[in-house]
């Protein structure tokens, strides 16, 4: 994981919300936390256009070159590793120009996220390099992760990046290129939380998740794997649980929930959990 960088897109989301709860659990008790195991495994891609098929040709070209070369693993060292993520500006969209068009939700740190006008992110320095491989200008549009897919089907976006897991219910939407990154569900719970502290396997999670009834709520983000998760999903093979699925605009939204007592537990990928678990737990 990366070291402590403080976004402050995602500080001024919860700083008031985790300074209220700086006494509580004792200063050994963090905030929230990370349940370490995964609860799912999937792959994530990108999105396109399925009227384009010479721009997944070249996505999938250069999705290969990035992974032989040591690029992407540079990429995410920025994110994961300690390294300096570097901006990437959008350029005004302009149809005379021959621009690449990127449907994004940059609420979904480290993968996309902004700090003012300048996106970061791994999807986004990836989005860079590939629009400067084709001779592009990078255009990036910002938007409800559950509009992404449904942009590019609309041909008002080219390609979507933003962390999109395959699934065969978005496949009728676009066409995904090769997978890029593997990534996993984990549970976020409040740090006093003990339910999952003797859990040892993704079967030991799920029969506490498969406990819960209707009175319970888990939070998530809006169109994401985790809510199919909760509500199940035939494509991705998720029977679904008893519990309520509580829908939020971003991870971050759904955790300050979950620290006003409004929500049982989280569930969202990874590595954003790690990074909102990280910049809350820094400021408690």
């Amino acid at each position: 994981m990366k070291k402590a960088v403080k976004f402050l897109s995602v500080i001024l989301a919860v700083i008031v919300v985790a300074v209220s709860f700086a006494a509580c659990g004792g200063s050994d008790t963090p905030a929230v936390k990370v349940i370490e195991i995964n609860i799912s495994d999937e792959e994530y891609a990108f999105g396109v256009d399925k009227n384009q098929p010479e721009l997944k040709e070249q996505a999938n070209a250069f999705i290969a070159q990035i992974k032989e070369d040591g690029t992407l693993d540079e990429i995410c060292n920025r994110y994961f590793g300690g390294g300096e993520p570097v901006g990437v500006t959008s350029a005004a969209l302009d149809a005379s120009k021959d621009q690449l068009i990127v449907a994004t939700n940059a609420e979904f740190e480290p993968f996309e996220y902004k700090n003012g006008d300048t996106f970061y992110g791994i999807d986004m320095e990836v989005a860079k390099l590939f629009a400067d491989s084709i001779g592009k200008e990078l255009v990036i549009q910002d938007m409800n992760f559950d509009a992404v897919v449904l942009s590019v089907q609309q041909q008002k976006c080219d390609i979507a990046m933003a962390g999109l897991t395959v699934s065969e219910e978005r496949a009728q939407q676009v066409d995904f290129t090769d997978s890029y990154y593997a990534a996993s569900q984990r549970v976020i719970v409040r740090g006093d939380d003990t339910r999952f502290d003797n859990c040892k396997t993704k079967e030991d999670v799920d029969a506490i998740l498969n406990s819960l009834d209707s009175s319970a709520k888990i939070g998530g983000q809006n169109g994401t794997t985790g809510q199919s998760y909760v509500e199940g999903s035939d494509s991705l093979g998720f029977p679904g649980l008893q519990a309520q699925f509580v829908g939020f605009a971003n991870g971050s939204l759904a955790v300050q929930a979950l620290m006003n007592n409004n929500l049982d537990l989280v569930i969202i990928d990874a590595a954003p959990a790690a990074a909102i678990t990280t910049s809350i737990n820094a400021v408690n």
